[in-house]
C-alpha cells in the first residue's frame, strides 16, 4: 500500500504531468489509489498524494464512485459555497487526521477526462462531489486547500500540521 504524502513534501506543490499511457500500469495505479483512499477513510485521492506526479484522481463521494485521468474542470455555477473541507495530506500533528476549515468552492462543476482504458468521461457535480472534484484537481495543479483560505485561517491550519 502506498503512503499518503503530507504537507511539506515537494510532490504536493508540483503540477502533475499528463498521463500518456493507458496500460496495465495505469490500471494497477488506479486500484492502488482506491485502496490507499479507503485505508485513509478519504472520499478522493489524487496521484501526487501518493507520490505519483500524474494527472489522475479517484473518488467515492455522494454515492458516486469513479476515477478521472487527465481531468479538465469547468465551473458551471460560480456561486461561492463555504463549507468544511479537509485533506488527507494536511493531517493534524497530534491526531494524524485531517484538519478541517471552511473553504470557498464553486457550487457546480463539470469534469471531463478519460477512464482507465482511455475512453472519454464527463461528470457534472454539485455539493460535496463538486467540492471533491475541485479539491482533487487543485492537487494536480500543485495546490492544497489551505491555499484557498484567508491568511489567518491558513495560518491556523498550518500551525497544527507536523
Amino acid at each position: 500500500m502506498r503512503d499518503i504524502r503530507v504537507i511539506g513534501d515537494p510532490v504536493l506543490r508540483t503540477p502533475a504531468a499528463p498521463v500518456t499511457d493507458f496500460d496495465r500500469d495505469l490500471r494497477r495505479l488506479i486500484d492502488e489509489m482506491f485502496a490507499a483512499m479507503y485505508a485513509a477513510q478519504g472520499v478522493g485521492l489524487a496521484g501526487p498524494q501518493i507520490g505519483v506526479s500524474k494527472r489522475l484522481f479517484v473518488y467515492d463521494c455522494s454515492n458516486r464512485k469513479g476515477h478521472v485521468v487527465n481531468p479538465v474542470l469547468t465551473v458551471d455555477d460560480p456561486a461561492e459555497v463555504l463549507d468544511e473541507e479537509g485533506c488527507l495530506s494536511v493531517p493534524g500533528r497530534e491526531t494524524g487526521t485531517p484538519i478541517y476549515a471552511r473553504t470557498p468552492r464553486a457550487a457546480g462543476v463539470t469534469v471531463e477526462g478519460f477512464d482507465r482504458l482511455g475512453r472519454p468521461v464527463r461528470v457534472r457535480a454539485r455539493g460535496l462531489l463538486a467540492r471533491c472534484f475541485q479539491h482533487e484537481t487543485d492537487h494536480l495543479d500543485g495546490m492544497l486547500y489551505v491555499d484557498r483560505l484567508p491568511k489567518d485561517a491558513a495560518r491556523k491550519v498550518l500551525l497544527q500540521t507536523p
